[in-house]
C-alpha cells in the first residue's frame, strides 16, 4: 500500500469511529413526546405511548426507553382476509417504495409503522417518518409508497409503470 492509501483508509476508519456530528440532541421519551405534543395539542399520553392525529389520519407512537427503541404505528386494516398475492406486494414495496415506513402485521392488523433507535432519532428524521408512516397507509391498496421516491432495485418501479400506462391509455380518448 501506498502512503497516500494508508493515509485516506486512516482518515476514513477514524470518521467511522467518531460516527456522524449530530444536530440534534440524544432523543429521549421526553423530548420525543414534547415534539408529538407540538406537532398535535390535543394529543393523548398513556404511560410510553402517545396517541396522535396527523392530517386526518390516527397515529400511535411508543417508546421502549429500556430498549432504546421507538415505534409509529398508524392501522391500515384487518389482516385476516389477506391473500398470498397482497402479501408479497407489501413485502415489494417494504424493500423499495415504503422508504424508512414498513407494512407489518401484528395482532390480527396491518400496520404502517416507522420503527428507529430512540437516542439516535434526530428531530427531522422523527417528521419523516411520521410522513412515511402516513404515507403508507394512505397509499395502500394503490402505490404503496412511504414517499415521492422509489428506491429501487425492486418490483414497485414496473408497477408504477404500469400504472402509469394503464393512465395515459385512459387519456387518450380526451
Amino acid at each position: 500500500m501506498k502512503i497516500a492509501q494508508i493515509i485516506s483508509l486512516a482518515a476514513l476508519v477514524a470518521a467511522a469511529l467518531v460516527g456522524p456530528v449530530r444536530a440534534d440532541p440524544p432523543m429521549t421519551q421526553d423530548r420525543l413526546f414534547e415534539i408529538l405534543r407540538d406537532i398535535d395539542p390535543e394529543s393523548r399520553q398513556e404511560g410510553a405511548a402517545v396517541q396522535l392525529t396527523l392530517d386526518e389520519i390516527p397515529l400511535v407512537v411508543i417508546v421502549d426507553a429500556r430498549a432504546d427503541r421507538m415505534r409509529a404505528m398508524v392501522p391500515i386494516r384487518s389482516a385476516d382476509t389477506m391473500d398470498k398475492d397482497e402479501l408479497h406486494r407489501l413485502l415489494q414495496a417494504n424493500f423499495d417504495s415504503a422508504l424508512d415506513a414498513r407494512y407489518a402485521i401484528a395482532r390480527g392488523r396491518l400496520w404502517g409503522v416507522f420503527i428507529h433507535p430512540l437516542a439516535a432519532l434526530e428531530r427531522r428524521e422523527l417528521l419523516s417518518g411520521l410522513i412515511q408512516t402516513i404515507n403508507v397507509a394512505r397509499s395502500y391498496g394503490q402505490t404503496y409508497s412511504g414517499g415521492a421516491s422509489v428506491f429501487g432495485g425492486g418490483d414497485s418501479n414496473e408497477i408504477y409503470d404500469r400504472l402509469l400506462q394503464e393512465l395515459l391509455d385512459k387519456g387518450q380518448a380526451l
